[in-house]
């Protein structure tokens, strides 16, 4: 049978049409998490708090969209990032604190990303015990790492180089994306800075920035914790508990300054080669000259503290803002910024001068909300500000979304994906918070609560018993406790049953905290 000649033009419009389909539906996008350490989202400029100028983070923020109030469920290192792989709250995934290890066994969504087809790495701070699972390439700092000279352990096997932490990590980042990765698959990007986490080492050519400037105190710096007794046993204050040496760099020559911390900023200062600490010492002895000749005393010394501390905090940033540009411009240059989602996030907020504080741990507002900001051009509107109360337990369910891989049912986040597209359906409508570390460095009590649009409730326990209620619409810097306000008993009440709701729903209880505290006493004592 002679074939009509108009066969092979239909071959041909069907196999246009094919292509137009393909090219309407593209492969699964590539996926950066780019997670920076203590970042306060109060210093990122597109957060609106004018501390400093974060252009390159900000374009996300432009380009994408920027979460209001993301948070944490446990702000602290370590159960945080454990979080963020599993998407299983701290008491889940067994990782409730910084000192007890980490089992890198369960999944995680690198895991499953991976078993789906993505090209996978991990490269920067992580600090999780063991070997990274889920990643074709690691190159990780052990534990906190360091700023100068760091070593990193790259595929199990431990080297030292020469450089400035956040740079290295940024080209490390980059090195893995041009050449080390498997171009004909999608690929995931586990990019983490160690910056800028305490003791905030600025890199050399930031040593200028911020040098005259003096930065307003926050109206509750003088914070008396009147109603919160908690907040009272703190330990880290900018005023009271700040290391002259190792937080704001006043390693004297003479030996006069023998503060608590001075041997271990020796051993961070100490892996300087030549040429960075001849820059160093023109920089910080000047300072260090002027304050022996007089010292300031009383607020003047709260404000020199806060300056010193503001100033080198949000240098370490500067330089994290540059590695993130580097890779943006990466990614424009190979054509792959639509097909890329981006993200940028911190393991927790951090206080900066709130309540007169630095660090983090508290569920008040500063360090349980985190930067969140996402960009993905094929399905983000540009611009979007949400204030959907997402947490870092929904980055995995969010990512397997975007790459169709099913969500396991043992994970506790929700996927934000339709969110981030700008559609306004329900979202959860809390956010529950836990953290376990105490006794140790701090003195922040264990605690739990829960968040909702409007209020918190915070319950502190085991050397002591307290509540706490707050209403973030009338006092967002969280200085009145509400809990036994006669004219709250209401909202007390249906926030106890919101809390004790959700706690069941998520597997927690008071029997739970107990265990989690007798194997902390038990591992500090030594004991098996």
């Amino acid at each position: 049978m002679k074939i009509p000649r108009v066969y092979p033009q239909i071959l041909g419009l069907i196999a246009c049409l094919l292509g137009a389909v393909a090219q309407a539906s593209p492969a699964r996008p590539n996926i950066i998490v780019i997670m920076s350490d203590d970042h306060a989202y109060q210093a990122i400029s597109a957060y609106g708090h004018g501390l400093n100028e974060t252009p390159n983070i900000d374009r996300l923020a432009h380009e994408g969209a920027l979460f209001t109030r993301a948070s944490v469920t446990n702000s602290i290192c370590a159960p945080s990032r454990a979080v963020m792989l599993t998407g299983k709250h701290s008491f889940k995934n067994g990782k409730v604190d910084n000192l007890q290890a980490f089992n890198w066994a369960q999944d995680n969504f690198a895991k499953q990303l991976q078993r789906s087809g993505y090209a996978t790495a991990l490269i920067g701070k992580i600090h999780l015990n063991g070997t990274p699972e889920g990643f074709d390439y690691s190159t990780v700092l052990p534990g906190q790492g360091h700023y100068y000279n760091p070593d990193f352990i790259v595929n199990g096997q431990r080297q030292q180089f020469a450089g400035y932490v956040t740079t290295l990590t940024t080209e490390f980042a980059l090195e893995w994306l041009q050449t080390g990765r498997d171009p004909d698959k999608p690929f995931l990007l586990l990019y983490h800075q160690k910056a800028p986490h305490r003791a905030w080492m600025p890199e050399p050519k930031y040593f200028p920035l911020f040098a005259d400037r003096s930065f307003e105190l926050p109206d509750n710096f003088f914070d008396d914790y009147t109603g919160r007794p908690a907040a009272a046993h703190h330990e880290m204050g900018v005023w009271r508990d700040l290391d002259l040496v190792y937080d704001l760099k006043m390693l004297d020559p003479v030996e006069e300054l023998q503060t608590k911390y001075r041997q271990l900023f020796l051993s961070h200062i100490g892996r300087m080669n030549a040429d960075q600490r001849a820059k160093w010492d023109a920089h910080y002895l000047p300072l260090i000259e002027a304050y022996l000749a007089d010292p300031p005393l009383g607020r003047e010394l709260a404000q020199w503290k806060f300056d010193r501390y503001m100033q080198d905090y949000l240098r370490c940033i500067q330089s994290v803002d540059d590695g993130v540009g580097e890779v943006l411009d990466y990614l424009d240059e190979e054509g792959l910024s639509e097909d890329t989602i981006v993200i940028y996030t911190s393991d927790q907020g951090f206080y900066l001068g709130e309540h007169g504080w630095f660090d983090k741990r508290f569920m008040y507002e500063e360090s349980f909300r985190t930067p969140m900001l996402v960009r993905y051009p094929r399905e983000i509107k540009p611009g979007q500000r949400l204030d959907q109360l997402v947490q870092n337990l929904d980055l995995a369910p969010t990512l397997l979304d975007y790459a169709s891989v099913e969500i396991p049912p043992d994970i506790q986040g929700e996927s934000f994906r339709q969110v981030a597209s700008g559609d306004d359906s329900a979202f959860r409508d809390h956010a529950y918070y836990t953290y376990y570390e105490y006794p140790a460095e701090h003195s922040v009590m264990r605690h739990y609560g829960i968040r909702t649009d409007r209020y918190k409730l915070i319950h502190f326990y085991h050397d002591l018993d307290y509540w706490e209620l707050y209403d973030l619409a009338t006092d967002p810097t969280e200085m009145n406790n509400l809990y036994d306000s006669p004219d709250h008993q209401d909202i007390q009440s249906a926030l106890h049953r919101k809390l004790e709701a959700v706690r069941q729903h998520y597997g927690d209880s008071d029997e739970l905290n107990a265990e989690h505290l007798e194997r902390y006493l038990a591992f500090r004592a030594g004991r098996p």
